[in-house]
């Protein structure tokens, strides 16, 4: 018998916890003045684990830390909705992961440990 539909659709993952990240991103453009910290989390859906044990045969979730940490100190965003948008298309685009899941935290609202977002994308569809 060969696999079923429920083995179509799970995905080995690499998980990166709590990423710091420096960037320039608030609505206001004094928020923006300065670069503030945001904790990210990833979770990258990748081909099934060879278990060959090198590193050619998966995704580098060392190189994947330092593309995301280069990316978002460049520029400046208003939204983290946007900014985990670009993180996520960033993703799909430089490295081989089938869809991607972007959690972003901001240390910015009094009374609150902090505030975020989370999105999925996929590659499904891209050419």
């Amino acid at each position: 018998m060969g696999p079923s539909l429920l083995d179509f659709f799970m995905a080995d993952q690499i998980l990166i916890r709590g990423l710091k990240l420096r960037c320039k991103i608030g609505v206001p453009a004094e928020e923006r003045a300065i670069a503030q910290t945001l904790r990210a989390h990833l979770v990258l859906d990748v081909s099934e684990f060879k278990g060959d044990d090198r590193i050619e045969g998966t995704v580098d979730y060392k190189e994947v830390s330092d593309r995301v940490v280069e990316f978002v100190a460049v520029g400046e965003r208003q939204l983290i909705e946007t900014l985990a948008v670009d993180i996520a298309d960033c993703l799909l685009f430089e490295f081989e992961v089938s869809k991607v899941r972007v959690e972003l935290e901001k240390f910015i609202l009094p009374n609150t440990d902090w505030v975020g977002v989370a999105i999925e994308r996929s590659s499904l569809g891209r050419n």
